[in-house]
């Protein structure tokens, strides 16, 4: 099964997928190719794994990527081989924009694909992304901000819709949908 968090940048999609990976025993995350260079906290191979423009663009054109995107002027995709491999033992937990998702839904037949999305208030959003480690300039903020709308748009794909205001919350609404598609999925 493959659980997608999607969400505008700042949403909690990451804080979230971390948690939930705690807490239960059979979910897992796959690193996204993205040819963004590393940030602080980034571990090659397990948070992305990072190729640069020219070889994120081969591995599109030889079809080694189910779905990619463009953002903030980088490519961010999932891996066939790893997505294929992974499913097989276990549930993997994946955040992804809505352009992925709505292509991931399209594309995979043969994988149990559970969407949620999390949404928050606009002026919440400016608040954490002011305040995140990794500190974006007020144009990657403001580039963000801009694609809200455009996200908020697509909520009607998603099989869950939830506001993430309080994080233990969000996280233990969140197991109970897993724990729950399981059951339907393994009847």
């Amino acid at each position: 099964m493959l659980v997608i968090l999607s969400g505008v940048a700042g949403a909690g999609k990451d804080t979230i997928k971390k948690e939930i990976i705690k807490r239960m025993d059979n979910v897992k995350s796959i690193p996204s190719f993205t040819s963004r260079p590393p940030r602080e906290g980034d571990v090659p191979g397990q948070t992305y794994i990072f190729l640069t423009k020219e070889e994120f663009e081969e591995k599109i054109k030889n079809d080694e990527i189910y779905e990619y995107d463009i953002h903030h002027n980088n490519y961010y995709g999932t891996s066939k081989k790893i997505l294929n491999e992974e499913s097989k033992s276990g549930i993997i937990i994946k955040d992804i924009d809505v352009n992925g998702t709505e292509k991931l839904k399209e594309t995979l037949k043969d994988i149990k694909i559970v969407t949620i999305f999390l949404r928050v208030p606009k002026e919440e959003l400016r608040r954490r992304l002011e305040n995140r480690i990794d500190k974006p300039s007020e144009g990657e903020i403001i580039l963000r901000l801009n694609r809200f709308d455009y996200e908020e748009s697509k909520i009607g794909m998603y099989d869950y819709v939830l506001k993430n205001d309080n994080l233990e919350k969000s996280v233990n609404i969140i197991e109970e949908i897993i724990r729950q598609e399981m059951k339907t999925e393994n009847k």
